[in-house]
């Protein structure tokens, strides 16, 4: 009658959260231009104020973080999208 009590047993395993790996959309998808006429997909690299992400959040690469910025910004001079926003999405 000797147990080893050192083990703990869970009646439901324990949640390990699994962090997904960041890539940036346009290698992967090997997209060359970054168009600022094209507002829906500028959208997904804003927040709901409209400010532009972080590459730490999106994962875009360095030379096409700078590339959607530019677009982003170029898209607000041309009133595509707005500078400022309460609620964008």
């Amino acid at each position: 009658m000797t147990q080893d009590n050192s083990e703990i047993r869970y009646l439901t395993p324990m949640r390990v959260e699994v962090k997904k790996k960041k890539y940036c959309r346009f290698l992967k998808n090997q997209i060359k231009y970054v168009d600022y006429k094209d507002p829906v997909f500028l959208k997904k690299f804003l927040n709901e104020q409209g400010k532009i992400l972080p590459r730490r959040i999106t994962g875009t690469s360095l030379k096409y973080q700078r590339k959607v910025a530019t677009a982003v910004k170029r898209s607000r001079h041309l009133a595509l999208l707005p500078y400022v926003t309460d609620l964008m999405k």
